[in-house]
């Protein structure tokens, strides 16, 4: 049987096919909220103990953005042009969220790991803030596939001692590993769950290291990698899985707050924001902060607090019936909620 197309049918499908191919952009949502003083799954977000804590009313919510078209996926003509009809969704280059070179996996890894640090960074900017001791370990953050450390150093390792001499720095870690050729065995003192353990690692070569050029041998290395561990003197646990990155930081340091101050820092009310945070209580940018501000307002909060430095994106774009107030640090943000429950004026963003 012969098919016979004519010029308009054979134009529609090649249209229709066309629509269907992928195109290196990502598609941003609106994602769901999380209240950090509240519970997940029939588990608490935020869990201290070890000291006395305080009920709270209210809500202080983390958003996020729901995130289509990953690293090596893409979306289709047809997925980015109905996003860009949509007044609620975004679409960017993919590569304004992601190293071309990495895989799914890495990236997924990448931002387990920033969602780890960011809690403890928050827990080291809330106890800066009500004037507690900050504790610091060196931990094992990640172990690499096909390293030599695999089924040898363990990611959450405390790093106690490379070869006997102690380490206090992330820095130390590796300074110690490179001093030595390829080939030689390190012994790592580490704590693991609470008890200490000596292994030895002997590091390979990594080829891929920008100093392989003037070292041929290659960069001695062992595959893992080290972060400072932030802490308090009290046991502060985190849960909540599926979800990555560095944002949640700040909303994170509030709740730790909100949780160790007496009465409730929203007096009862629904409050919501984003932001970066690093030990020191400073808060930075983050991506999708549009797509952040709709899924705060659809879940009912009246109040979002944004980084300063995303002000540029918020002018023009805050929905009907949400304020925004933009914060540097995590005082200005504590702040900007306590003026809010008493009818007090709140910074704004304007644009530059």
């Amino acid at each position: 049987m012969r098919i016979r197309w004519g010029l308009s049918t054979f134009v529609a499908v090649v249209l229709g096919l066309a629509l269907l191919i992928p195109v290196p952009y990502l598609v941003l949502k609106p994602g769901p909220v999380f209240n950090t003083v509240g519970s997940f799954g029939g588990h608490s977000l935020i869990t201290i103990t070890g000291t006395p804590t305080y009920p709270t009313t209210g809500e202080l919510d983390m958003t996020t953005v729901s995130e289509f078209g990953g690293p090596e996926q893409g979306v289709s003509v047809a997925q980015a042009l109905w996003a860009l009809v949509s007044k609620s969704d975004r679409v960017v280059p993919r590569e304004m969220f992601y190293n071309e070179n990495q895989t799914s996996q890495q990236n997924q890894q990448q931002n387990a790991e920033a969602f780890s640090s960011s809690q403890s960074y928050a827990t080291a900017a809330a106890m800066k803030y009500l004037g507690k001791p900050v504790t610091e370990k060196v931990v094992v953050s990640s172990v690499t596939a096909n390293s030599p450390a695999v089924d040898k150093l363990h990611a959450g390792d405390q790093i106690v001692a490379v070869d006997g001499v102690a380490v206090a720095s992330p820095e130390q870690v590796v300074t110690a590993v490179r001093a030595e050729p390829v080939g030689t065995a390190f012994v790592f003192s580490v704590v693991r769950s609470g008890s200490p353990l000596d292994v030895s690692v002997t590091t390979s070569a990594r080829t891929d290291d920008p100093t392989t050029a003037v070292n041929e041998a290659g960069t001695p290395y062992v595959g893992i990698g080290v972060e400072t561990l932030y802490g308090a003197e009290f046991d502060v646990k985190f849960a909540l899985d599926g979800v990555g990155g560095p944002s949640a930081g700040t909303m994170f340091g509030i709740g730790i707050v909100d949780m160790l101050t007496p009465g409730s820092l929203t007096a009862g009310k629904k409050i919501a924001g984003t932001g970066t945070i690093d030990p020191d209580g400073n808060v930075g940018a983050i991506g999708g902060i549009g797509q952040k501000m709709i899924g705060a307002r659809n879940a009912g909060a009246t109040l979002f607090l944004a980084p300063y430095s995303n002000c540029n994106e918020v002018v023009g774009h805050i929905p009907s019936g949400l304020v925004v107030a933009p914060m540097k640090t995590l005082t200005e943000g504590i702040t900007n909620i306590q003026n809010y429950t008493q009818g007090k004026p709140l910074p704004t963003c304007t644009g530059k």
